[in-house]
């Protein structure tokens, strides 16, 4: 094995989103350090079954407000062919 080509595997505390934390080797960060979970499988969707709309920036207003009667338009139009 070649020397100083690898990165530095040392240990971290990985904190969950729920509080709890626990110790593994990663190369990510320096030795000690503290990695915060934004999502984990506490709370990802996959796992939990509960899919919540996370709006970044407004887009998601915007896309309602844009398209908030296109549903009833086209309800109305099928209503009125039968």
């Amino acid at each position: 094995m070649k020397k100083d080509i690898h990165p530095d595997y040392h240990e971290v505390t990985v904190q969950m989103t729920d509080g709890s934390s626990f110790t593994t080797r990663s190369t990510w960060g320096k030795a000690g350090d503290l990695l915060k979970l934004d999502i984990d499988p506490v709370t990802h969707p996959a796992w939990t079954g509960v899919h919540r709309l996370i709006d970044s920036g407004g887009r998601l207003a915007r896309f309602n407000k844009r398209f908030k009667d296109f549903a009833l338009k086209n309800q109305d139009t099928e209503e009125e062919k039968t």
